[in-house]
C-alpha cells in the first residue's frame, strides 16, 4: 500500500513549448521547477504518475546533516536553510520541524565511526557532537537500557514526505511553472546535435533543455538515449503508527530500528540498512561499478531473485516515440513491503523503548530507492548530448537534500552553477564525460 499524497493541480495538455522540461515529479524535480520558475525560466514538470507517488513520499522524512558524506555536507547545509525558509520563500507548509537527530552507539565500533565523521563536521562548523550516557537518557527518555553514547546533531529535523513535494510543485505553479501528471516523457528530439524537444504521451514540447529527475527510472531513460548510468534499485520498507504518547520526540536510529515522530503524533518506523536488493538484469550490467560497494556491504545485503528479474528482462531499451513507452506500462513503482523487515523493526524498537510496544500500525509500504556505486547523486550534464541534464541517484538520501539539489540542478541548467559545487556529482566519475 502506498502512502496517500496531497493532490497537485495538473494541466490536461502540456504547453507546446518551454525553456526546460523536467522529467519526474519527486522532491528534486519539484524543487528544480520551483527554482527555475523563481528565475523567470519557463518550465514544464512532467510526471508519469502523481507528484511524489514513488520514493519521495515513501521515505522516513529525515532532513539530516548527521553522517552525510563529506561531499554532500555543503549541499545539505543549503537544504536545511531552505527547509526552514520555505514558508517565507513559497508560502507553503512542508511539515518541516527541527527536532534533532541521534545515531545511538550499539558498540565501540559505532563510536569509532562516529568520532571519525566528526572530523568532517568540525571542518564545516556543524553543531554535531558525541553524547554521554546521561545526555542520551535526557534527550531520549523512556529507554529500556543505558546507551553508551550517541552522535547527535541538534539542527537536524524532518518534513512530511506526503506533503512536501506536492506543496513545492504547487508553489512552482504559482510562479508560472506548468505541471502535467499522468504524462510520461517518452524521449527527446535533437536538432543540430542538441536537445530541441521532449516527446510526451500527450504531445511534443519544444524546449532547449531536459532535466531528468526520474529516480529509479533514470537508468532506463538514459539507456534509451545510449547513456550508461550505473544505477540500481533497492527496496526499503516503512511503517506508520497511530499517534503514540510517551515515545521520544528526537529522531533516532539504533541497532535494528529507526524512527521519526510525525506532525500528527504518530511515528515513522523502520530500520537502517535493511533494504532488499532485487537481482535484475542491470545487476549484471553494472556489476563492475558496484563491486567495491558490494564487497563492503556483503554482510548486510538481503538479496532476492524473483519476478522483477523477468519483468525487467522483458522491458525494451529503445522504443518509437509515437508508441507507448515502459513508463506508461508501469505508472508507479509500488512494491510490497517486507513483513520480515518491519516485524524485526517493531520488535527491536519495542525492546529499546517500551512505549512502542503498544503501537498501532496504520500503514506499511515499500519504496524503490535509486542507488549509485558511491552513494552520491549525479547532478550533471552529458557532453555528447547538449541540453540534457541529470539529477538522480540520491541513494536514499534524496528527500532531505532535495531543496539544495533542486536549486543546484536549476543552476546547472541555466549555466549558473559553479564547477566547485558540481565537482562531486559529475557523471564523469563513472567514465562518462559531462558537459
Amino acid at each position: 500500500m502506498s502512502p496517500p499524497v496531497a493532490p497537485v493541480r495538473s494541466l490536461d495538455i502540456p504547453p507546446a513549448q518551454a525553456e526546460v522540461v523536467i522529467v519526474g515529479g519527486g522532491i528534486v524535480g519539484a524543487f528544480a521547477a520551483f527554482f527555475l520558475a523563481r528565475k523567470g525560466i519557463s518550465a514544464v514538470l512532467c510526471e508519469k504518475g502523481v507528484i511524489a507517488g514513488e520514493q519521495s513520499s515513501r521515505n522516513w522524512g529525515w532532513c539530516r546533516m548527521t553522517l552525510r558524506d563529506p561531499a554532500e555536507i555543503p549541499l545539505m547545509g543549503e537544504s536545511l536553510r531552505l527547509w526552514r525558509d520555505m514558508k517565507r520563500l513559497a508560502g507553503v507548509d512542508t511539515g518541516f520541524r527541527t527536532t534533532g537527530l541521534m545515531y545511538l552507539c550499539g558498540g565501540p565500533d559505532d563510536a569509532e565511526k562516529y568520532e571519525a565523521w566528526l572530523e568532517h563536521a568540525r571542518q564545516h562548523q556543524l553543531d554535531s557532537r558525541m553524547l554521554t550516557t546521561g545526555e542520551v537518557t535526557h534527550l531520549l527518555p523512556g529507554g529500556a537500557r543505558a546507551w553508551p553514547g550517541a552522535l547527535y546533531t541538534a539542527e537536524d529535523g524532518g518534513a512530511e514526505p506526503e506533503l512536501a513535494a506536492p506543496a513545492i510543485a504547487e508553489a512552482a505553479i504559482g510562479l508560472g511553472a506548468a505541471v502535467v501528471t499522468n504524462c510520461a516523457v517518452r524521449g527527446i528530439e535533437l536538432e543540430a546535435g542538441r536537445v530541441s524537444a521532449a516527446i510526451t504521451e500527450r504531445g511534443r514540447i519544444a524546449c532547449r533543455s531536459v532535466l531528468l529527475a526520474g529516480g529509479a527510472w533514470s537508468s532506463q531513460f538514459c539507456r534509451s538515449l545510449g547513456i550508461s548510468l550505473p544505477q540500481l534499485k533497492v527496496m526499503g520498507s516503512v511503517m506508520r503508527t497511530a499517534p503514540l504518547s510517551g515515545a521520544p520526540t528526537v529522531s533516532a536510529t539504533g541497532p535494528g530500528f529507526g524512527f521519526r515522530k510525525r506532525a500528527d503524533g504518530g511515528y515513522i518506523v523502520s530500520q537502517p540498512g535493511a533494504t532488499i536488493f532485487e537481482i535484475v538484469p542491470d545487476s549484471f550490467r553494472h556489476f563492475g561499478a558496484f563491486l567495491p560497494s558490494l564487497k563492503r556491504e556483503w554482510r548486510n545485503l538481503r538479496l532476492h531473485l524473483g519476478r522483477p528479474f523477468i519483468d525487467e528482462w522483458r522491458l525494451p531499451y529503445r522504443w518509437p516515440l509515437d508508441q507507448p513507452s515502459p513508463f506508461e506500462t508501469v505508472r508507479m513503482l509500488d512494491p510490497k513491503p517486507s513483513r520480515a523487515v518491519l516485524d524485526e523493526s517493531a520488535r527491536n524498537i519495542a525492546a529499546a523503548f517500551p512505549a512502542f510496544a503498544g503501537m498501532t500500525i496504520v500503514e506499511r509500504w515499500g519504496g524503490m530507492i535509486d542507488v549509485m556505486p558511491d552513494a552520491l547523486p549525479v547532478i550533471s550534464g552529458v557532453s555528447n548530448l547538449p541540453g540534457f541534464y541529470l539529477a538522480t541517484g540520491f541513494s536514499g538520501h534524496g528527500f532531505g537534500i532535495g531543496p539544495g539539489a533542486g536549486r543546484l540542478a536549476a543552476d546547472l541548467v541555466t549555466g549558473e552553477a559553479s564547477s566547485t559545487e558540481l565537482a562531486p556529482f559529475r557523471l564523469s566519475r563513472f567514465g562518462v564525460s559531462p558537459s
